[in-house]
């Protein structure tokens, strides 16, 4: 019995990551990421102490999907992004969890699938 979930096709599922890169629904991704259910951009961030507000607009720009969470990988171990970044996504109304970007992949599949409206702001690890 598959006991996979059932994801729609037109949505981003995170396959691998690792290598600087992630793989996300069959493409390669090199360098650090904010994935949408629907779209995947590139982030030039390559340390959780690097973020600025500026760099959270993404989030809450004209273009950026309706999300409710964002899961912020900090990379391979855990690193808290900087307060100032935190309060410019929670001023859009978004709840932010931070986790090492392992954590970050595998728990924005899974709310994904549920049809939960999630994004991940994720940093490449090695």
């Amino acid at each position: 019995m598959d006991i996979s979930p059932l994801i729609p096709g037109d949505r981003q599922v995170i396959e691998s990551y690792g290598g600087g890169g992630f793989k996300i629904s069959g493409e390669r991704f090199d360098g650090s990421v904010v994935i949408f259910p629907e779209r995947v951009v590139a982030w030039s961030v390559a340390a959780a102490g690097d973020v600025t507000p500026e760099m959270m607009a993404i989030m809450a720009g004209a273009e950026a999907p309706a999300v409710d969470l964002l899961l912020f990988g900090s990379g391979k171990g855990f690193a808290r992004l900087p307060e100032p970044a935190v309060r410019a996504v929670r001023g859009a109304g978004i709840i932010v969890e931070t986790m090492d970007t392992g954590a970050a992949c595998r728990t924005y599949n899974v709310l994904m699938a549920e049809g939960r409206r999630v994004a991940a702001a994720l940093i490449a690890v090695p």
